[in-house]
């Protein structure tokens, strides 16, 4: 009695080729899910789905920054996972197609912040970003604990160039004492000094202090975010330079990997239709 004999399909992806690029999208993917849900909060919390029209610098809205990474983070991660372990052409092509965008947009503004350094239009961006933080700090909490964030914790500094530029602040201005702000003529909190062994930070140390006659030491920082931020990037510019190397070179070798996968795939269905 003859043997039938059964022909065992096989494959030329490489099974571990494949587990690699799903398992590494999927971290992309919840990652841009957790920025996108967090951000989206951020905005429910501020009411801003029913008051769009209240944002002034979107741009520079946190949450907005957030929900757009999110967004696109959660969109590549989706395409890259799904088709990977689907081994479906379709999304392996709408991946590698962000992925070819997100590396051309990093090089383009890489080359655009090199040509237009010495220009000083990098310098001019930062200034409005700041001017805009310090004009409306008490009307967004984003806005406010981001440049309070700056102002403390990273750079150290106060206003753009200094203290002076608070005054551009309706509550921080001068003038504003004559309807009432008992911060008028100050700064925030956040351009205090921390005293040594001070545990809780006075939130009220920086009233009063831009006001003529007030006392030389005033336990605030002179110096202004933008020469501070320069200085920063000066003292870090090896450790920034390298991340973005490393980041673009990291995204070329996953493009090129993908469509190494991708071209694989199409070589099995070929086989196996043919």
């Amino acid at each position: 009695m003859p043997v039938r004999k059964y022909r065992r399909e096989t494959t030329e992806i490489n099974c571990c080729l494949k587990y690699i690029l799903f398992s590494s999208n999927v971290v992309i993917w919840m990652t841009g899910l957790v920025v996108l849900a967090i951000g989206i909060w951020a905005w429910n919390e501020k009411d801003m789905f029913s008051n769009i029209t209240k944002l002034t610098f979107i741009a520079l809205d946190p949450a907005f920054v957030l929900i757009c990474i999110g967004g696109i983070t959660f969109t590549i991660g989706f395409t890259g996972s799904v088709g990977a372990l689907r081994e479906n052409t379709c999304l392996l092509g709408t991946y590698a197609t962000f992925l070819a965008i997100l590396l051309l947009f990093e090089m383009g503004f890489g080359v655009l912040a090199f040509v237009l350094k010495d220009k000083g239009w990098i310098k001019d961006q930062a200034t409005e970003g700041l001017r805009a933080f310090i004009i409306h700090y008490r009307e967004d909490p984003d806005q406010q604990n981001l440049i309070d964030w700056i102002q403390e914790d990273w750079l150290q500094c106060c206003g753009i160039e200094g203290p002076k530029d608070w005054d551009s602040n309706n509550y921080f201005n001068c003038s504003s004492g004559a309807i009432g702000s008992r911060e008028a003529c100050g700064v925030p909190f956040s351009c205090c000094r921390r005293r040594p062994q001070e545990l809780i930070k006075n939130k009220q140390c920086g009233y009063d202090v831009r006001k003529e006659g007030y006392p030389v030491d005033r336990h605030i920082y002179e110096r202004g975010c933008l020469r501070a931020g320069e200085d920063w990037l000066e003292s870090h510019l090896i450790g920034v330079s390298a991340t973005c190397i490393f980041t673009l070179i990291m995204q070329v070798m996953v493009s090129k990997f993908n469509k190494s996968f991708k071209l694989t795939i199409i070589w099995t269905i070929a086989k196996l239709l043919f």
